[in-house]
């Protein structure tokens, strides 16, 4: 199986703390020729992030309008974080619906939530509604989508789940039924081997395999959610800094797609996107901010041509 292939178009992200990473501002322009040196006329995802918090009055997307990086062979892949404190989910389904009215043209995919299982850096599990909010939102989204006569596919997504009895998984299976299931277009998988945990050269495949296949046979079955939804690796990335070389971070990357393909077929797996496409500040000096295939001047990483080269061996050509 070939892969359709993506990335994070900005920089900016979160820190340990969850704290946004501060650096210098996005370019435009400079996005724009990087994106279509990466992937040329293959088929290509660009992944952007929009906040929904109606209480905090906070609605920012990242990179800023990452739809204008869409058209041609580029789709966009939009992440709707939901963090809203309160319960009453009026709001975020009518702020859903009209994502799909206002970007549908370029939509190729609408994730619900950003790693609801957990609180952490990135993650909107601190948000007391947001299991209900996944549900409601991808029937939501569904009914939106089909309304408007789209092709778009609508999913969320978890970080790999250590929890025996995945009890997210399992009570975002209970919550939706087979409404939910069925409406699923996709189920996503944010990992970074060897970035927060060590992980020896000699172990990263076999890490990666289980990794990716425990979330389809443990944490996905879990909630009852079909082999045919297929799997989308939604974040994967390798950060440079001290001691954390530019040629080893190409070296990951080509381990981490090599595997993922392999495993494609058996684990249903149809797209992989990188994050990110560049630093939020090269010279900060912690992992957290070293994360892009571009230095934050936009200068390239050997990553950066190694992804071209991967994009070109292994990517969909239609």
């Amino acid at each position: 199986m070939t892969l359709r292939f993506g990335i994070y178009a900005g920089g900016l992200g979160a820190d340990e703390a969850g704290n946004i990473t501060p650096g210098p501002a996005e370019n435009p322009e400079r996005i724009t020729e990087a994106l279509d040196r990466l992937h040329g006329d293959r088929p290509f995802v660009v992944r952007g992030y929009v906040q929904y918090s109606d209480a905090l009055n906070l609605h920012r997307s990242a990179p800023p309008e990452p739809w204008q990086y869409c058209g041609g062979p580029r789709t966009l892949d939009l992440v709707v974080c939901f963090r809203e404190p309160g319960h009453d989910l009026t709001g975020w389904l009518t702020f859903l619906r009209k994502q799909i009215r206002d970007h549908g043209e370029v939509l190729t995919s609408l994730q619900i939530a950003e790693e609801a299982n957990h609180d952490g850096p990135g993650g909107d599990g601190g948000s007391a509604a947001v299991r209900q909010a996944i549900v409601e939102g991808v029937l939501a989204a569904r009914d939106e989508i089909d309304r408007l006569g789209l092709v778009v596919l609508v999913g969320c997504n978890s970080t790999p789940t250590l929890d025996p009895a995945q009890e997210f998984w399992t009570d975002l299976g209970r919550r939706g039924g087979a409404e939910f299931r069925d409406a699923l277009g996709y189920a996503g998988l944010d990992f970074f081997p060897d970035v927060f945990r060590p992980i020896p050269g000699d172990r990263l495949t076999a890490a990666i395999t289980a990794v990716v296949t425990a979330f389809r046979r443990d944490s996905l079955a879990a909630a009852g959610i079909p082999d045919t939804t297929p799997i989308h690796i939604t974040e994967n990335g390798w950060a440079t800094s001290a001691g954390r070389p530019y040629d080893r971070q190409s070296e990951v990357l080509t381990t981490v797609v090599e595997t993922v393909d392999g495993l494609a077929d058996e684990l249903h797996i149809t797209t992989y996107e990188h994050f990110a496409l560049r630093d939020a500040d090269s010279d900060n000096g912690s992992p957290f901010y070293e994360l892009g295939l571009l230095r934050s001047d936009y200068t390239p990483k050997p990553a950066f041509d190694r992804y071209r080269e991967l994009i070109a061996e292994r990517g969909v050509t239609g």
